[in-house]
């Protein structure tokens, strides 16, 4: 199935339709909302540096979506839904044309409770979290751009992030409760997913339904302390995120590893690392700090950077030089770096990870965020390469899947050809049902494609 070619849109039928709703026409402004961080791809940058709206409409209520909605089919637009812009994928650029679906307007915590939260798909996380510690509860995972990024965005594009070593990925079952969902028919309906269908549009890019709030659950908030530690090598480092990530009696919200030379592109810690550092960068619960020393003892390490959770809510926070905020620090020295995604098996004596840190040296540096994935602790990578040519990226890519890792690769805008790898039948049943004309985030779900 394939969407209708885009047809010359009649503004003015358009803005008349939608009024009172903000609509927003300037070119600079629309080129602007039409992008999310796909640059740190060279391949991506070749794909989408051209590619942007027609125009941007942002909603205030869920109402107001479906009379955009009802718009949009009425006129045959293709809508492209839109949180922050803080993906790396292209997931909200659009490759028709169409109307820029910005949700940004639409932010409220509409309740809290005891381990759980109502909110509106626009409402920042860290805004979020202002009003659940109020209550001692916190949102379990962020991605690091946590000050900016919506929680519709990252539900829709994101996977996992600050967190996930407590808490696993999105997908998770518990990880999301229940999403409303407004429809692409001519006369759109609002559809509430609960438990297991959350699926169906959970990092779907947006391709199969508008999501106008959220049923997501919470952690108990603590007091987290953030540390750097260094070590005198690399895999002594990584096997001391391991045993970390593997000690159930210590509460930890971040395990970050970096190889040198990672750690010069990181400007705000160059007075406490010292050149070529291998390093963890991480976020303790402050109740753990002594028996976290201990193990920092057992591995060599020296902790170089000390913060309470009082002195780290000021400041440089200690998240935002992890996950994919690495990569950005490294690009903003170089950016003619690149990125991969890799998942290693679980495996406690590291091996595989080991090969590939010898294997491709400073040209794959290494670059470790611990996760649990399926009850067990496990590293994914985001190794920051150096990229030299497609063909290049490509067998590196291939090197590390034929050994035996995983990657979720972040050089596609192609909903299964990223983590997936496959076609999910779930979520292109529901794009049949509730976006017949394909209009969503169009160019984006291969399954709608063939």
């Amino acid at each position: 199935m394939t969407v209708a070619p885009t047809r010359a849109i009649d503004w003015n039928s358009v803005v008349a339709a939608l009024d009172g709703i903000e609509v927003i026409r300037d070119a600079a402004q629309v080129a602007k909302l039409s992008k999310d961080y796909y640059s740190y791809s060279p391949i991506l940058q070749l794909l989408l540096s051209d590619k942007v709206g027609d125009g941007v409409v942002r909603p205030a209520s869920e109402a107001e979506v479906l009379k955009i909605a009802a718009v949009c089919v009425k006129h045959q637009i293709p809508v492209t839904v839109r949180g922050a812009g803080t993906g790396n994928y292209g997931q909200c650029i659009p490759l028709q044309g169409g109307i820029i679906l910005d949700m940004t307007k639409m932010q409220a915590v509409k309740w809290i409770k005891p381990g759980i939260a109502c909110v509106e798909p626009g409402a920042r996380l860290a805004a979020i979290d202002k009003q659940t510690r109020e209550m001692g509860w916190e949102i379990r995972m962020a991605p690091s751009t946590y000050r900016t990024a919506t929680i519709g965005g990252f539900i829709g594009g994101g996977s996992g992030g600050i967190g996930s070593i407590t808490y696993g990925q999105l997908r998770d079952r518990g990880n999301l409760h229940a999403v409303r969902v407004v429809t692409m028919e001519a006369q759109p309906r609002v559809i509430e997913l609960r438990g297991d269908d959350v699926q169906k549009v959970n990092h779907a890019y947006g391709t199969n339904g508008i999501i106008t709030e959220l049923e997501i659950p919470l952690g108990p908030a603590h007091p987290w302390a953030e540390l750097i530690v260094t070590f005198p090598d690399f895999m002594t480092a990584a096997r001391f995120g391991q045993e970390l990530g593997d000690s159930d009696g210590m509460i930890k919200k971040l395990i970050c590893i970096c190889a040198a030379p990672i750690s010069n592109y990181f400007a705000a810690f160059r007075t406490v690392l010292p050149a070529d550092s291998h390093c963890a960068l991480l976020m303790i619960a402050e109740s753990c700090l002594e028996p976290f020393g201990e193990l920092v003892k057992a591995f060599g390490g020296k902790i170089v950077y000390q913060k309470s959770a009082q002195e780290a809510s000021k400041g440089t926070a200690i998240y935002e030089y992890t996950w994919n905020h690495t990569t950005l620090h490294a690009r903003s020295v170089d950016p003619t770096l690149t990125y991969l995604q890799t998942l290693f098996p679980a495996d406690k004596k590291l091996t595989l990870l080991e090969q590939m840190y010898h294997y491709f040296g400073d040209e794959v540096m290494m670059h470790l965020e611990y996760i649990r994935v399926n009850g067990s602790v496990l590293p994914a990578a985001l190794q920051i390469v150096r990229y030299s040519t497609p063909e290049r990226l490509q067998e590196i890519i291939k090197y590390h899947e034929d050994s035996g890792a995983f990657i979720a690769n972040p050089h596609t805008y192609i909903l299964e050809d990223g983590g997936r790898k496959a076609i999910d039948p779930i979520q292109l049943e529901f794009k049949q049902q509730v976006d017949p004309n394909g209009l969503l985030n169009p160019g984006k779900m291969k399954a709608w494609m063939q």
